[in-house]
């Protein structure tokens, strides 16, 4: 295969402002040769510096937490304060112990202390506002205890309802209404089983034309969607390339494969170039023999950070060193590029470029599960071999329908919008 690059491929860093070390790029000069002008995007990423004083202040509250969390350990040890956190049993003290007490520690200590904070039930719909039941602690956040208020229009900072379509009912959403009367709630069975209904098909089939690919396979849950099928596709032997910054199913997924996990810097090309390049030259660890595949692991959209991924480069580098890509759009489906289809289509690139494509229902289309989409062959093998296939219950039918009726609306195909 050639090289795609003509040499090294630019390093993307977030605060890089240096424009010409990216029009320098070959696959830049390839692709405006061939007149794809929008092929390639310059990332230029900036993002807020946290002022001095609050990282010191930040720091030094961690610190005197920590050394009062273990004042009181003490204190709890001796019976003088009570212990409010899970323990082992007085009778089950010669077992093997069930908590990590040092694990728990910052649970214990500094977690509870701001736990009003978070998982706070609400009950409404999760729009732009939504409605808090209000709660209070009698006893330092250990337990809470309702109040029968409800807090109204509260502004939502914490969800995944990108486009709004998991808003309140309706007359949009009577297919689901229908869904759920004609199917009922769920399959209670596994693809591999009795767990494959027309409704997952037309869904997968909608899935493969809005990605532009061959075909794809919808799994009920976004999570395992990775961890349970990275480790269908690499093991023993393989190596894969993951970035620093990956969301922790793509970590899973990894650990599970049993495959060789080599770690490159977040969106640096030199970082990941340099593990390719050792990754043919030398081979496998003591053996030298060349891997069996070499898989690179990337988001499209970094949750924590919202930086972007560096798809050209990593592109040019995947070609250079005949490697795959598995990219996880999770975050992005749905809500970047023109037409919705994600960073693939962001920067104007071939969707046969990406080898595995990956992305979650639950952000943009305002439902749950995943999907995995690619060539015929691919999708074909992981319907025999994946895990989450064999063992894990099919997507709802009620859900699926949501998906659907949410993928037309975004591709102009529910008769309200044009594409």
């Amino acid at each position: 295969m050639a090289d795609p690059g003509g040499g090294a491929v630019c390093n993307g860093t977030l605060h890089s402002q240096n424009k010409d070390c990216h029009s320098e790029n070959g696959t830049v000069r390839e692709a405006q040769q061939n007149g794809n002008s929008n092929f390639y995007k310059p990332i230029v990423e900036s993002f807020e510096e946290a002022p001095l004083y609050a990282v010191i202040l930040t720091y030094m509250g961690y610190g005197i937490g920590t050394l009062f969390g273990y004042l009181r350990d003490f204190l709890r040890n001796l019976g003088i304060e009570k212990c409010n956190a899970a323990v082992e049993r007085e009778e089950q003290k010669d077992f093997v112990p069930l908590y990590q007490n040092f694990e728990n520690f910052y649970t214990r200590n500094l977690y509870m202390r701001v736990r009003d904070n978070w998982n706070r039930p609400i009950c409404s719909a999760p729009g732009a506002l939504f409605d808090v039941m209000e709660r209070v602690s009698d006893d330092y956040n250990w337990t809470f205890r309702f109040t029968g208020r409800i807090i109204k229009d509260v502004i939502n900072m914490g969800s995944y309802n990108f486009l709004g379509l998991a808003a309140k009912y309706d007359e949009s959403m009577r297919t689901v209404k229908d869904v759920l009367e004609t199917y009922g709630l769920g399959v209670s069975s596994t693809r591999q089983e009795m767990g494959t209904l027309d409704k997952h098909k037309e869904l997968e089939d909608l899935v493969s034309k809005f990605l532009n690919v061959e075909a794809a396979m919808v799994f009920g849950m976004g999570f395992a969607t990775n961890s349970m099928n990275i480790p269908a596709l690499v093991g023993k032997g393989c190596l894969i390339l993951s970035d620093e910054l990956n969301h922790a199913s793509l970590v899973l997924g990894a650990r599970l494969s049993g495959a060789t996990i080599r770690i490159f810097k977040h969106n640096n090309m030199q970082s990941l170039e340099k593990l390719l390049r050792d990754a043919v030259i030398y081979g496998q660890p003591r053996t030298h023999r060349a891997w069996k595949k070499i898989l690179i692991l990337v988001e499209g959209i970094y949750s924590m950070e919202g930086s972007i991924v560096h798809l050209p480069q990593i592109v040019a580098l995947k070609k250079k060193y005949k490697a795959y890509l598995y990219i996880d759009e999770a975050h992005s489906i749905g809500s970047v590029g023109p037409s919705g289809r994600g960073v693939v289509e962001f920067f104007g690139m071939d969707p046969r470029d990406v080898d595995v494509c990956m992305g979650t229902f639950t952000k943009s289309f305002g439902a749950s599960g995943g999907y995995i989409a690619g060539r015929k062959d691919l999708v074909d093998y992981l319907r025999v071999h994946s895990h989450s296939a064999a063992y894990a219950t099919s997507m709802s039918p009620p859900i699926a329908e949501q998906i659907i009726r949410s993928m037309k609306f975004i591709m102009g195909l529910d008769g309200t919008t044009q594409e």
